[in-house]
């Protein structure tokens, strides 16, 4: 049984840098990709970022936050991270890790959709 937990969470302040956590236990996380979402109060849940299984092919990031977020993996502990960094409050969201078992980000990354396997999230709150 796949199961994310994310952690990292918490409240800060705008201009602030945090890293999100999310710990893969169930499976070999190495072998497949695993994306960030997040969701604002009243808002629909949106994609951040999706990082690939290996090394070869580079992170995809949303457009409109590509810059301030920086997603990795560490296969040796079974994480995979999300550092933010120049926290705004509209960064206020639930952050959720979710994957689908296959080693590439899809062209279909950027849907909620295409992932069948989520964490329960972390609270990011930024205050101004």
């Amino acid at each position: 049984q796949v199961q994310l937990v994310e952690s990292g969470g918490g409240l800060v302040q705008a201009g602030d840098s945090l890293k999100l956590t999310c710990i893969v236990s169930g499976t070999t996380p190495d072998y497949y990709a695993f994306a960030w979402f997040r969701q604002a109060p009243e808002k629909e849940r949106e994609a951040v970022s999706c990082i690939p299984s290996g090394g070869s092919t580079l992170p995809v990031y949303a457009d409109s936050l590509r810059g301030r977020f920086t997603i990795s993996r560490d296969n040796a502990r079974n994480e995979i991270n999300l550092q933010i960094k120049r926290l705004r409050p509209e960064d206020t969201a639930v952050y959720y890790c979710a994957t689908d078992l296959r080693p590439r980000c899809s062209a279909n990354w950027r849907s909620q959709g295409d992932f069948d396997r989520w964490g329960k999230g972390t609270q990011v709150t930024v205050s101004s």
